[in-house]
């Protein structure tokens, strides 16, 4: 796989294009912080950025089964590029529309790049490298995400805010000319008994029914949002129960590190064990560690509890998308990835008021034994469905 070009132009791209998208977060934080006083207001101005990238799911799902994944992915580059020019009219007029703009720009072109991304993956390596692939991916992006904050934190230091739009474009630039030192084999578009695929967004539906194991891992990859999705607020109040500033870095530091080791070794652990063992194993301990936060209290409890959800969401979703390139048609993975995206930006928003709510009402410690139960409860019940039908994850 290491002897594939394309391989590392798919990594290095990805390592690229995370330092440019994290400064570009770091940069909208600080910009909202400046001229948007409302944390509800925030909430808002980021969620209509969401609600693009979801509306437009559909279309892309479509467009991407219909054409070129490379031209796809060149457009949706380009479009990356020319979102952050609305950036730049918003910092120099102070308005806050037209970061909106930006917001919705940017959305709407990840709504089409992530998807092809993916079903690009399985065009570049053999089945049997597609788990090691996706763990590397991951572990990149992890990287890229550390790394384009801290890049950004220290811009911020000693520049204005502009001068992280500027890298955020040169970084997208970049990715944009790996991007087409892409050399993939695929036809103008997918076909189907020689005939152009021209089915809509809505028959992947039918195709999840007629694939009971891959709609079994798209229900069990949701199991884990409930965590990733809390994540934020929880940290904040695990800071204050402990009463420590310093805690939140090294939850996340902690986290980040697990994760990455847990992509590292999954393709060792899936070697040894059965992919459906590789995926109950790993969403029972990340329910498990939700309970485990109930001691929120003791910092060495806190910090193996997230040690234990890193490790295990990193070996999980690099299974679980394994899973998909191989057992999803290839004719619905357009379709299919953009399906995925949408229905975790909804559930993430979700969780997200969910958790505000239920801190609100129950508090954090109990919060957490409840999504520990509902999380252990799911994986058991969909564990014996799985024995009982006797499916097969390959």
């Amino acid at each position: 796989m290491w002897r594939n070009a394309n391989v590392w132009i798919v990594l290095v791209g990805e390592m690229i294009a995370g330092l440019g998208l994290w400064s570009g977060v770091i940069g909208n934080l600080e910009f909202m912080q400046e001229k948007v006083p409302s944390d509800f207001h925030k909430s808002l101005i980021l969620a209509g950025g969401l609600l693009a990238g979801v509306l437009m799911g559909p279309l892309a799902g479509r467009i991407i089964d219909q054409s070129k994944k490379k031209t796809v992915l060149i457009v949706s580059s380009v479009g990356r590029i020319l979102s952050v020019l609305f950036m730049f009219v918003a910092i120099a007029t102070g308005s806050i529309w037209w970061m909106v703009l930006f917001l919705i720009s940017l959305q709407i072109s990840a709504a089409f790049y992530f998807p092809a991304l993916q079903a690009t993956l399985p065009m570049i390596v053999n089945e049997k490298d597609l788990l090691q692939l996706n763990s590397w991916h991951m572990n990149i992006a992890t990287i890229a995400r550390v790394a384009g904050t801290a890049i950004a934190g220290l811009v911020l230091v000693y520049w204005s805010i502009q001068y992280l739009y500027i890298f955020s474009m040169v970084a997208y630039a970049g990715l944009l000319v790996f991007t087409c030192m892409l050399k993939l084999e695929e036809k103008e578009a997918v076909t189907v008994n020689g005939e152009k695929v021209k089915s809509g967004f809505k028959e992947i539906f039918p195709m999840l029914k007629d694939n009971t194991a891959v709609l079994m891992t798209v229900i069990l990859t949701l199991i884990p949002l409930l965590f990733l999705g809390s994540f934020n607020l929880i940290v904040i109040n695990i800071s204050e129960i402990q009463d420590s500033s310093s805690i939140k870095g090294a939850i996340y530091a902690v986290e980040g590190f697990a994760f990455m080791l847990g992509t590292l070794v999954i393709k060792y652990i899936g070697s040894k064990w059965k992919v459906s063992n590789i995926l109950f194993s790993f969403v029972i301990i990340i329910g498990l560690s939700e309970i485990l936060l109930y001691f929120a209290e003791s910092p060495a409890l806190t910090l193996t509890t997230f040690a234990l959800f890193g490790f295990s969401i990193g070996c999980f979703f690099p299974t679980a998308m394994t899973i998909f390139q191989k057992q999803v048609p290839k004719e619905f993975h357009g379709r299919f990835f953009s399906f995925r995206n949408m229905l975790d930006r909804v559930a993430f928003q979700l969780v997200l008021l969910s958790t505000g709510a239920l801190l609100d009402i129950i508090g954090l410690q109990y919060m957490v034994v409840v999504f520990g139960l509902i999380s252990v409860s799911l994986t058991c019940i969909f564990m014996l469905q799985m024995k009982k039908s006797k499916l097969a994850f390959n």
